[in-house]
């Protein structure tokens, strides 16, 4: 099967909406307006090596001995990917000293993880 495209072939500027989806097994199709996730925009290498990322548990090491590279290549491939995956701006809002405020909240129970979330995004813990 395909990848889905994300961008429009004719003028190449516009992002595409996904508007059917099927079932394989019984044909049923569902119309609606849906946005694809944000790990389809990644291109197959970047797919190729989140997968072997996951496979190894986080654990750059393994990835590094896996590919053949050196560390820095991992950490930067995944930097790369990061900041691919991550909204302009949106961890970075909150600066560092308010950020581990917000986290001792939830640690603490005070603060729910989705709130916690919100408030750093915005820039207001």
């Amino acid at each position: 099967m395909r990848k889905i495209i994300e961008m429009c072939p004719t003028c190449g500027q516009g992002g595409l909406t996904i508007s059917a989806v099927s079932c394989d097994a019984c044909g049923t199709e569902v119309h609606s307006r849906y946005r694809s996730c944000p790990f389809c925009a990644l291109n197959e290498e970047e797919q190729t090596f989140l997968l072997l990322f996951v496979r190894s548990r986080g654990i750059l090491k393994e990835v590094e001995k896996t590919l053949g590279v050196s560390y820095p290549t991992v950490r930067a491939k995944l930097d790369e990917i990061i900041d691919r995956l991550t909204p302009s701006g949106s961890m970075a809002a909150a600066p560092p000293s308010d950020r581990q405020a917000v986290l001792a909240q939830v640690q603490s129970g005070q603060l729910s993880v989705v709130d916690a979330l919100s408030r750093l995004q915005q820039g207001n813990p």
